[in-house]
């Protein structure tokens, strides 16, 4: 028995993206667009948008959004209520956008319905309807029910949950996301793959996202060196659809381990998110390995995994990919903990809160302090 949560509509493909202003006109007459720090890049969607006889107001994520943003914009947009939010951007962009429309209509304090440092409140009506532009093919965030908020002042990231918050459609135009600066490739890519790894080796699994996480990892794999060394347009095509799927997987299966640790260690250093997973995965996975219980179907699982991670970046050779897949990742720029700025010293802490979260419970066993602190060494 299981439930499975998407959006009403997922439009993929080359020039789907041209098509938002007519989808948003369902919805009403004014729009509210997010888009992130340029403003520039979002202007074809603003003048769409505008042509199309939209009332429309914009806003901009500049950051990873944080809670005093989200009081601000919430402020900034006092009086507003659009009838859809359109979100252009990469998942910074998208949590932003889901929290806006979710709190918009809300009446409490915006902490009051974050997850750990408030009480995860319900939300009080529904939110505005939601169209998602994903720019970067990594977080899937455009078909989560979450949104991910750092706060600062505790040195974590929380997330505002709601399976209401899917966003109502989502536009996947692989064209936004070609062209996009090597090491950003890298840490969308190693996000989209570990999304697609997590939910199929979680406690919390059904067919449904075994079913796309089956048919993604082997593609994803496939095309991960094209899209970073060569920004291959076929690539890109392939990996954006990854990560729709590890979009659908983890907001329907949960997590992992490698996510239970990136959220905390983001709050400590703000570290861009890819790349704190693309640092864990590997470790994460030889832990996995060396504690993964006989005859289970999670080690039948994880040797799958294993061996595709082998056959791309092993060649072919048993057990040898994850260090080819480490050490292509450092050729490529991929920073370890350490340089992103996690201190030794924060090992034992960040073990002991990464243990408290909410991806942490879709890890195929519990991981013991000695274990966490194994991990975070070897992603240092």
């Amino acid at each position: 028995m299981f439930s499975f949560f998407g959006p009403q509509a997922i439009h993929f493909g080359r020039g789907q993206s041209q098509q938002t202003a007519a989808l948003a006109l369902q919805f009403g007459d004014t729009a509210l667009v997010v888009h992130g720090a340029n403003a520039k890049r979002a202007q074809w969607l603003i003048t769409s948008c505008t042509d199309a006889v939209l009332a429309t107001n914009t806003i901009a994520c500049k950051n990873e959004p944080s809670l005093p943003d989200l009081e601000t914009a919430l402020a900034q947009l006092s009086g507003v209520r659009p009838d859809v939010v359109v979100a252009l951007g990469g998942g910074s962009v998208m949590d932003f956008a889901k929290a806006l429309a979710a709190l918009i209509p809300c009446n409490g304090q915006p902490i009051e319905y974050l997850e750990v440092v408030g009480n995860g409140r319900t939300l009080d009506h529904p939110p505005i309807p939601m169209i998602a532009l994903p720019t970067t093919a990594g977080t899937g965030a455009e078909v989560t029910k979450n949104a991910v908020i750092s706060v600062p002042n505790r040195g974590l990231k929380v997330s505002l949950r709601d399976p209401r918050m899917i966003p109502r459609i989502a536009i996947v135009d692989p064209i936004l996301m070609q062209g996009a600066p090597k090491h950003v490739a890298l840490c969308a890519g190693l996000d989209a793959m570990t999304q697609v790894i997590e939910p199929y080796l979680s406690v919390k699994a059904n067919p449904m996202t075994d079913a796309l996480c089956h048919a993604a990892i082997p593609e994803g794999l496939r095309v991960l060196r094209d899209v970073v060394e060569k920004d291959c347009s076929d690539g890109w095509d392939v990996l954006a659809w990854v990560s729709t799927c590890g979009g659908l997987a983890l907001a329907n299966a949960g997590l992992g381990a490698v996510h239970g640790f990136a959220g905390v260690i983001g709050g400590k250093t703000n570290a861009p998110h890819g790349e704190i997973c693309g640092a864990l995965l590997p470790a994460v996975l030889e832990t996995h390995l060396r504690n993964s219980q006989r005859d289970t179907s999670i080690l039948a699982k994880l040797t799958w995994v294993l061996r595709q991670i082998d056959n791309n970046f092993g060649q072919s050779q048993k057990g040898a990919g994850i260090v080819g897949l480490r050490e292509w990742s450092t050729q490529m720029g991929l920073r370890g903990l350490g340089d992103l700025g996690l201190r030794q010293e924060d090992h034992r802490d960040v073990a002991t809160a990464a243990t408290d979260t909410s991806s942490m419970k879709g890890n195929p066993y519990p991981l013991s302090e000695q274990m966490c602190l194994e991990v975070l060494r070897s992603a240092m």
